[in-house]
């Protein structure tokens, strides 16, 4: 018998255990969360450019190609990042330095082609008459975007949590991508959708003869192409601002500390932490900006070399 009470107290034991590992689990994976609030923000504002013009039946869907692809580049992140923490850490400073290479280079290159190309309404009308194969090119290059966002987010994680047991950092890891896939594009799928709610109450407006209900339903309805065209704005600046801050700091890791210095020596003097905040933001995206019309000119040079040499190639 007293075998038996102990038995029962071994499992008692392991309980404790097991509740006191799943609220550390909990405790890192918040602290962690907490400190990517503002790529998630970023995260947020980039994605809804995608569904833009859609036809309403293929937005949610879209959404959810686009969540699960982000899933699965989170997985894919985590295993590489347990993997090269325990035999290469150098390599991470160099991964988030071609991340911000690209994102400075995407929100540039949007800023240029919207500057030399067609209008809004032209853009919008190509994107309803999109194909299933159009989709699949949306989704590919939502999922790019979010790879590197999603990389920061993980890299940003690992280094806020403070256990040293590879399971417990694994699980804390897997609750954070959980956690910031849901939450990023749950808001997304229920943004796109407010203008279809706004429809839906203006018809109960219509039916009830409430002029409230149908004046709330219109106004949701006129408020959204307004909201789509801010996050379009705010997505483009946070993949400057994203950008240029993961260059910054991630050359100074690497022995480029120059931009880092400059940054400080800005920033120093001020003591408000909002307009502290700003100016360090505003300097990043500034300095994405260049990084990214630098590279976008690049591009522009080595295709035009390429079309070059292709036509000479075929008069040869």
């Amino acid at each position: 018998m007293s075998s038996f009470f102990a038995f029962l107290d071994d499992i008692a034991v392991l309980a404790k255990a097991a509740a006191a590992s799943i609220d550390d689990i909990a405790a890192g994976a918040g602290k962690a969360a907490s400190k990517c609030a503002a790529v998630v923000i970023d995260d947020a504002a980039v994605t809804p450019q995608y569904v833009q013009g859609i036809s309403p039946a293929r937005e949610l869907p879209v959404v959810g190609a686009i969540a699960k692809r982000s899933l699965i580049n989170k997985g894919i992140i985590i295993v590489a990042i347990m993997i090269l923490s325990a035999i290469a850490p150098w390599v991470f400073p160099w991964a988030l330095i071609v991340g911000g290479c690209y994102l400075a280079y995407e929100g540039a290159e949007k800023i240029i082609h919207r500057l030399r190309h067609r209008s809004e309404a032209a853009a919008a009308q190509d994107v309803v008459e999109r194909s299933p194969k159009d989709e699949r090119s949306i989704v590919q290059g939502a999922a790019t975007t979010d790879f590197v966002l999603s990389a920061e987010i993980m890299l940003i994680s690992v280094d806020a949590l403070e256990s040293g047991d590879w399971w417990m950092r694994l699980a804390m890891l897997i609750v954070v991508a959980v956690l910031m896939t849901l939450l990023v594009y749950g808001s997304v799928g229920l943004l796109i959708k407010i203008d279809d709610a706004g429809r839906w109450i203006a018809e109960r407006g219509v039916e009830r003869a409430s002029s409230f209900l149908q004046a709330f339903g219109i106004g949701l309805v006129k408020l959204m192409p307004k909201v789509f065209a801010l996050l379009t704005v705010v997505g483009v600046a946070a993949m400057l601002w994203v950008g240029g801050h993961l260059l910054i700091v991630n050359l100074a890791d690497v022995g480029l500390p120059l931009f880092a210095t400059i940054v400080h020596d800005l920033t120093g003097p001020i003591d408000n932490g909002v307009l502290l905040w700003c100016v360090d933001s505003l300097i990043s995206a500034c300095f994405g900006i260049v990084v990214g019309a630098a590279l976008a000119g690049i591009i522009q040079l080595a295709k035009k070399a390429r079309g070059a040499a292709a036509r000479e190639s075929e008069s040869a």
